[in-house]
């Protein structure tokens, strides 16, 4: 079967909704879709307690267990739920994905007196202050667990800098000697620093706990594979070692799936190459070329879609998606498909031989919430569900196999089929249309020479096959028309 990956969650869920229990609920449901993976949010407690999707780490060995950060649940629900949700989910067939994030921490229990430079925002590697002490939230000591699972704590020397009054300061010890460690993105001379207390990873004994943690966090609750967060802050060889090191701890090998934001191919193309090609990559380049093809419409060429994206170069390595959590509407990484190419974006992903998709929980489910930083002037949001999402799921778990042949030969109008395999009943037809209704001729395989395909969802629409399969298939203005087998 085909693969398909949900990811369960959106940067607006409540503590109200009780995530880990409304996965249980809806674990049999997502096999039915033919959902084989689940991508699951951080899990562990966050600064910010419940308040906070768990992105601002503060524990990574407080799944929901432990009177922290202003209470025992995560914003998700407790332990015992999280573990239930992923009993529930095996149960039904479908592995889990664990989110890691491991370049920063947030909420220290205890100030230290430590040595800074303070460090130009735009150019982190200029120093624009001598070394100075100051007091700093660098000791996290965890006094709500008191030492159950790990006793490591957390100083000033696990860490390569944080901001303090809204400076950025480079701490100093005997790691950070040559300065902010080399990570793959260079923006503002170093990208090292993104939030919080920054992870030092030229410590040995951080990356010997972070191997500890992997182990012991698979142990307690037996999920099947990692999402990796925040790659390009992070040195490239970091998790070449630590998934070595935790590789075992699965009885098969696990999906790996690794999180570099750029629009362009180069550098993801890079951290492949330098971290031995050990993870599949999120296809960001793709992901833009969708968001312009929502803001452009018509004037979007879309024999162009896939240029420059990982789809279509390393295909292998992609993991496509429409959106995500960072890019829905009052995120830090807003860019939003328009629903005027959602559809278009999801047949893409979903119905073609090459990447594993990603579906969002926003546009499976919608969501509605309040954001815009001021408190009283907050803003509603709301996300439509993508009427035609389930449907589209469902022909991709039953109908989209077999060769596939691309038609793209207008810049409104592209279209490819799936011959099918010797299952009679798979096979498929799909146009995508930003223009008015037209016509365009494409071939099934002369194995189905003969064989009449109807318009999913309106079987008034129809085409019969030639005796070489080839037929001439309309495609409905300003949308997406898929042509299955009569059965």
């Amino acid at each position: 079967m085909n693969l398909t990956i949900f990811q369960c969650f959106h940067w607006y869920n409540t503590p109200e909704e009780r995530l880990w229990v409304f996965l249980q609920e809806k674990a049999g449901y997502f096999a039915e879709l033919g959902i084989t993976h689940v991508w699951l949010p951080p899990a562990y407690k966050s600064a910010m307690g419940a308040g906070e999707p768990g992105y601002a780490v503060y524990d990574l060995y407080d799944l929901g267990e432990f009177d922290q950060k202003g209470s025992v649940p995560t914003r998700y629900g407790t332990l015992q739920e999280y573990k239930a949700a992923i009993d529930r989910l095996h149960e039904a067939g479908i592995k889990v994905l664990a989110d890691i994030v491991l370049n920063h921490k947030l909420g220290g229990d205890k100030e230290e007196q430590i040595p800074v430079v303070t460090v130009d925002a735009e150019n982190r590697k200029k120093w624009i202050s001598e070394e100075h002490w100051v007091s700093a939230p660098t000791l996290f000591t965890f006094p709500g667990r008191a030492g159950k699972y790990s006793d490591f704590i957390w100083d000033h020397r696990c860490f390569t800098g944080l901001k303090l009054n809204d400076e950025i300061k480079l701490i100093r010890h005997e790691y950070t000697d040559k300065g902010w460690d080399d990570v793959p993105a260079q923006d503002r001379g170093s990208f090292d620093y993104l939030m919080g207390c920054d992870i030092e990873f030229r410590n040995p004994y951080v990356r010997e706990e972070l191997k500890k943690w992997a182990v012991w966090y698979r142990e307690k609750v037996g999920f099947d594979g990692w999402r990796l967060d925040g790659l390009k802050h992070i040195s490239y060889d970091f998790f070449p070692e630590w998934l070595n090191a935790t590789g075992e701890i699965f009885p098969q090998k696990p999906l790996v799936i690794g999180e570099y934001w750029n629009g362009d191919m180069e550098p993801l193309n890079n951290y492949l190459e330098k971290t031995g090609y050990c993870m599949q990559l999120f296809d960001v380049p793709l992901h833009f070329r969708f968001f312009e093809g929502a803001s452009r419409l018509h004037e979007f060429d879309l024999r162009t879609i896939r240029d420059g994206t990982l789809m279509h170069t390393k295909p292998e390595y992609a993991i496509t998606f429409v959106d995500n959590h960072d890019t829905q509407p009052k995120q830090s990484l807003e860019s939003f498909v328009g629903a005027n190419f959602k559809t278009h974006a999801y047949a893409f992903i979903l119905l073609r031989e090459q990447g594993i998709p990603c579906v969002f929980y926003a546009d499976f489910f919608g969501a509605s919430y309040h954001d815009g930083g001021d408190e009283n002037n907050q803003e509603k949001i709301v996300i439509e569900k993508v009427s035609f999402l389930e449907q589209l799921m469902r022909i991709r778990k039953e109908k989209a196999y077999g060769p596939q042949s691309d038609h793209f030969d207008s810049p409104n109008l592209i279209g490819w089929t799936r011959q099918g395999t010797d299952d009679s009943h798979t096979g498929c037809a799909v146009l995508l249309n930003t223009g008015d209704t037209a016509e365009l001729s494409m071939e099934m395989g002369q194995k189905n020479g003969g064989r009449k395909m109807v318009v999913a969802g309106n079987n008034d629409l129809s085409v019969t096959l030639d005796e070489q399969g080839k037929g001439n298939f309309t495609a409905q203005g300003n949308i997406v028309t898929i042509y299955v087998f009569q059965d």
